[in-house]
């Protein structure tokens, strides 16, 4: 019964992917327009400030971006905005169309493992009921379908953290070839091609493509910002475009944001080893009270039995 119930399911599901594939459906002229200008503009933004592992796909296959892609398309139809979960995928240097197909494929892993188990349980005599397998079968979908997600945003939040450090040494190098006597372009040239690191890497790389695309650096750094969703990059790029052509005023004005990236750091610093120290005394006072009760205990069990 089990093996009828997944052969139906699967021949519905080929039923009904055949009938989306050969659904035609009407295109507003002023949608399909707008669609268009809008990946216009994506594709460009990404050619500009994408890193070597996003260009490369990050190893995922064409049908996976494919399927990607038609998923972000239908999300994005229905008004679903992706913009967080895309600016920490662009930090990890990886594609929103991979991670979506990888979400679907995980979530229907997790639906497909009880039932798998429960087909070859049948038949070793075993019977585990159908509605139990299902209902399992969505308690992991659901689960399976979220960790991809929580995986990402843990891991972009250490890389953006790591980047926020890097934009103020940047910033710090920038004051000091300005100081040197370059002009800003030069001076964010030579300061991003002093490290090999991945953050200081993304960001030679973008003003690399910005000049062979004919984009202001400052301009590539704002963008650059923007797709990561690190602010103090998009605010060093208004100030560049502001005062690019005062030299002395630039200066003052990095060294003054370097200084207050600094600050921050050192407060976000003292503020998680606080949290730890306060950790460390609940930690303390737990062993201090398993210890009294410890030496408590033999007395009290030997009052109760004298009672």
């Amino acid at each position: 019964m089990t093996l009828i119930l997944l052969a139906g399911a699967v021949v519905g599901a080929g039923v009904l992917l055949l009938g989306l594939m050969l659904s035609t459906q009407r295109v507003n002229p002023a949608a399909a327009l707008a669609r268009l200008d809008a990946e216009r503009s994506r594709a460009r933004r990404e050619q500009l400030v994408s890193s070597a592992a996003v260009s490369g796909q990050g190893g995922e296959s064409a049908a996976m971006r494919r399927f990607g892609g038609q998923l972000r398309e239908a999300l994005e139809g229905v008004g679903i905005n992706l913009g967080s979960i895309r600016r920490d995928l662009s930090l990890m240097g990886r594609t929103l169309e991979g991670h979506l197909a990888t979400t679907v494929l995980s979530a229907l892993a997790g639906f497909l493992m009880p039932l798998v188990v429960a087909a070859i349980l049948s038949v070793a005599q075993v019977n585990i009921g159908i509605p139990a397998s299902a209902v399992l079968g969505i308690v992991l979908a659901m689960i399976f379908a979220v960790l991809p997600t929580l995986t990402v945003r843990s891991n972009a939040a250490d890389r953006r953290r790591d980047f926020r450090h890097v934009v103020g040494s940047f910033l710090d190098l920038v004051a000091m070839n300005l100081a040197g006597g370059r002009g800003v372009p030069e001076a964010l040239q030579a300061a991003s091609s002093l490290s090999d690191g991945w953050a200081m890497v993304r960001i030679r790389d973008t003003l690399l493509t910005a000049r062979l695309h004919g984009v202001t650096p400052w301009a590539a750094l704002g963008e650059l910002g923007d797709e990561v969703g690190v602010d103090e990059l998009r605010d060093l790029a208004a100030a560049l475009a502001l005062v690019a052509e005062d030299g002395a005023k630039v200066r003052e004005s990095l060294a003054a944001r370097a200084g207050s990236l600094r600050r921050r750091e050192l407060a976000e610093v003292e503020g998680k080893a606080g949290q730890r120290s306060q950790s460390m005394l609940v930690a303390q006072l737990v062993l201090c009270v398993g210890f009294l009760l410890f030496l408590v205990y033999p007395a009290l069990i030997g009052v109760l039995e004298q009672s």
